[in-house]
């Protein structure tokens, strides 16, 4: 049968690769009934249409845009053609996803109002979080506190500008809001509240209550935006699973493809146990939470760490690693460092230039990064908020906060995660990471409190709990580098955190 089928195809100017050879699409009689003008090749890459679409033409047409695409590089039309066939959240195999927030870059040429304005749409969001706070009663601008007389109690909220530390050991912040600058001191003598300052950082915004001294505010608390108490521990009613992951480095040398496949076999239920495959079958979602390939030029040398060269072959064999995961589950991927595109953040959902064939696996959703969405929605459950960010502001935390530094560093995520939800932003620190003044607010504020809050970067699995927000740290699937070695930075690869929506428990 197979002979005559291909004998027909030939016939009808169809030739069918070999990697086609024994899929189910062959055994469709009705491929000899495609009316085909030209050579059409059937291989790997156009399956999903076949399979998808009773129309015939609609293989056709994505036949000739790839030509097109090879030899007149008419990305734009062949990107429009491949959103207007995925009706990803759709289709009634896959659970509910939507996304949130997901940013897009318009490029523009920058003025000092622009960076202004990132920095005012942050104080003001955190000021109206720190309002409601009990700790500060009657919160006053800068410009009114320096009118105030001596000994009288005060309350403010204010950017962080400067950090000192004194002889005697004790600290004093100068903090500044939209009408003035103020100096607070925060007595040695006062040792719970030192240990408080020594995890402040520049530019973040925090509340303080205080006396104040005529020129200067004496401290008494330090007030963060932080998580409410109340924040409620959400779980579906429905038996299923999320995994995460991070740092795949599809390309290098180092990336650990075996130990992959074995994922990959896992997710399909092909090994493990009867309980552990049983497990498998339960998951429906699949978080990438940056760095899908190693990337090119990222650092000095890199080429001699590459298996893979070209950037386009990276992303080619990454989707070919991903289109072996089961198509009920939806798979979400955000950007990191060494994906292809700038390094500023907000990164967008990747240069669609290079990653054609993640467009065309169906249960595949590109977010930016960072990006929210949410998950399992129904009538009667509002579903998980989800908030990925790869995560390269966390190096400028574990050099610059003793508390994370001290207590495991890049061993600890979890407490940069806390770090950041406390303060109600991915990056409260300008020089903590790239930075693009696009948007009209600050778009690595953490507005929305999430369900989960999933990173990498670091390259080592962790998960934890802060009032009710699940964070977990995605690990890697790739060998300590000779650059890692350097600075004696050591990965915990190819370890797969996943949690039970049903229950939020982790395994």
């Amino acid at each position: 049968m197979v002979q005559s089928l291909i004998k027909q195809c030939f016939e009808k100017k169809i030739l069918v690769s070999r990697e086609a050879l024994n899929s189910k699409l062959l055994k469709d009689e009705s491929l000899t009934t495609i009316e085909n003008e030209d050579i059409l090749i059937i291989n790997p890459d156009n399956y999903y249409f076949l399979e998808k679409f009773d129309s015939k033409e609609t293989l056709l047409k994505y036949d000739q845009l790839r030509v097109d695409l090879e030899m007149k590089d008419e990305s734009e039309k062949y990107i429009d053609f491949l959103r207007g066939l995925k009706p990803r959240n759709s289709s009634q195999s896959l659970f509910p996803l939507e996304l949130v927030d997901s940013f897009e870059n318009i490029p523009k040429k920058y003025d000092i109002r622009d960076f202004t304005k990132v920095f005012v749409s942050r104080y003001k969001f955190m000021e109206e979080l720190l309002r409601t706070r009990q700790e500060l009663v009657g919160v006053l601008s800068i410009s009114k506190i320096l009118n105030k007389k001596d000994r009288e109690s005060v309350s403010l909220i204010g950017v962080v500008s400067e950090i000192n530390l004194t002889r005697k050991g004790n600290y004093i912040i100068t903090l500044e809001d939209l009408t003035g600058q103020v100096k607070i001191l925060i007595n040695q003598d006062k040792q719970d509240l030192c240990k408080l300052a020594q995890t402040l950082v520049v530019d973040e915004v925090l509340g303080v209550s205080g006396m104040w001294g005529g020129e200067i505010i004496f401290a008494d608390n330090l007030v963060w935006p932080d998580i409410p108490l109340t924040h409620p521990l959400k779980k579906v009613s429905d038996d299923i699973y999320a995994v995460f992951l991070s740092d795949v480095h599809v390309g290098s040398t180092n990336f650990l493809g075996k130990e992959f496949d074995k994922f990959l076999d896992w997710l399909n239920g092909r090994v493990g146990n009867e309980e552990q495959q049983s497990l498998a079958s339960k998951i429906k979602y699949v978080f990438i939470v940056g760095d899908l390939v190693d990337g090119i030029g990222i650092y000095p040398g890199q080429d001699k760490e590459l298996e893979i060269e070209d950037i386009y072959e990276q992303y080619n064999a990454a989707a070919h690693y991903l289109s072996k995961i089961p198509k009920n589950i939806q798979i979400v991927i955000c950007p990191g460092n060494h994906d292809a595109l700038h390094l500023a953040e907000p990164q967008p959902a990747f240069n669609l230039k290079y990653v054609q064939p993640l467009l065309e696996l169906p249960n595949v959703v590109l977010v930016s990064n960072p990006a929210l969405v949410n998950i399992c929605a129904s009538e009667d459950f509002s579903g998980f908020d989800v908030l990925l960010y790869h995560g390269y502001s966390f190096d400028y935390y574990v050099a610059n906060v003793d508390s994370i530094r001290n207590q495991g560093g890049y061993n600890r995520a979890d407490l940069i995660m806390k770090f950041l939800l406390k303060r109600r932003h991915l990056a409260p620190s300008f020089t903590s990471t790239p930075y693009l003044p696009l948007h009209a607010e600050d778009p690595l504020l953490i507005k929305k409190i999430p369900d989960f809050f999933i990173t990498g970067h670091i390259h080592y699995a962790i998960a934890a709990n802060y009032r009710n927000v699940t964070m977990i740290s995605g690990s890697c699937w790739q060998s300590k580098t000779s650059f890692q070695e350097k600075v004696g930075h050591e990965p915990e690869p190819a370890r797969v955190p996943m949690v039970n929506l049903k229950t939020r428990e982790i395994k």
